[in-house]
């Protein structure tokens, strides 16, 4: 009568002992056994040097490392996690002008554990892009937002300018987003920004445009030009327009979008529309003063060479 064995280390011994005496080769034995050719082998090599104690389960528990990080340093990493939402790499540079050295895959390593890092849903599918080096002003994306809550009823809008060179930005906010408020932001740009602005790309929107709405519909031989590129030809800057339905053309603008409705909008109250004004420009400040992963750690007015 066959028994079962009573121990993980008897199962493998029950397993190899057949190629042990000669009986049957390796190979064979993986063919018919629930467990993998490298699994028998090194039962085998262990059994040959240790015997059976060599066949006993051990445990998986991590070994401790003699140079974790200190708990201090894990405190202070969680605390400016939580305070400003910074990624491991950003975290890393901030914690460096503390004098703190620390390598960003700890960092990440240590916000993972603790549950900070940004969950998906999917998985997110990497493309391989070839960004040609660009030159400051060479390209500045514009784009509108709306302020997510209203102002005493109000509804405001923000307008954003960012040059994808040095990421250098330029935000404003005004009572509407008509080709007006378009046109006074473009000129306010063109003289707070240190550097000449070359082209400027923007979306379809019937305030940057009439590509779709307007003259550009009707039958007439020669349209009439949109206000926003009669000012651009003052100036002599190339107007391009993105795909309609593709946001993803204007991804420099649309990423720091989302970075103001995260740590921007989500923590700020505003009372008047002034408010929003001061508050606006106080976040475009820090926003330019900050170390940027595309930028090697640089921010962007040090990037501009400000």
């Amino acid at each position: 009568m066959k028994t079962m064995p009573n121990s993980t280390q008897e199962e493998k011994y029950r397993w190899i002992k057949p190629i042990l005496a000669g009986e049957i080769s390796i190979k064979n034995m993986a063919k018919v056994c629930p467990f993998s050719e490298r699994a028998l082998k090194y039962w085998l090599a262990v059994f040959r040097k240790h015997n059976l104690e060599g066949l006993q389960n051990k445990s998986t528990r991590p070994k401790t490392h003699p140079r974790e990080t200190p708990i201090r340093i894990k405190e202070r990493i969680l605390e400016l996690r939580k305070k400003k939402k910074k990624c491991a790499l950003k975290l890393r540079w901030d914690l460096e002008d503390e004098g703190i050295k620390i390598h960003h895959r700890t960092i990440g390593k240590i916000l993972k554990v603790e549950g900070l890092t940004r969950k998906y849903r999917v998985r997110k599918i990497k493309y391989r892009y070839v960004r040609m080096p660009l030159s400051k002003g060479e390209l500045v994306e514009i784009d509108v937002k709306y302020v997510p809550d209203r102002i005493k009823g109000q509804r405001y809008y923000q307008f954003t300018a960012i040059d994808c060179a040095t990421r250098w930005r330029h935000m404003q906010a005004y009572e509407d987003e008509s080709t007006f408020s378009a046109i006074k932001f473009l000129r306010e740009l063109v003289r707070v920004a240190d550097f000449k602005i070359q082209s400027v790309k923007t979306d379809n929107g019937s305030c940057f445009t009439n590509r779709y709405n307007g003259y550009y519909k009707s039958d007439l031989p020669f349209p009439r030009p949109h206000a926003f590129d009669r000012v651009c030809q003052e100036n002599n800057i190339v107007h391009y327009l993105i795909d309609p339905g593709k946001p993803q053309q204007n991804a420099f603008v649309e990423r720091s979008h989302r970075e103001d409705q995260e740590k921007f909008y989500e923590q700020t109250q505003f009372k008047s529309f002034q408010d929003l004004r001061y508050k606006l420009r106080i976040w475009n400040m820090e926003y330019n003063n900050t170390k940027h992963c595309s930028l090697g750690g640089k921010t962007p007015n040090q990037a501009l060479g400000l």
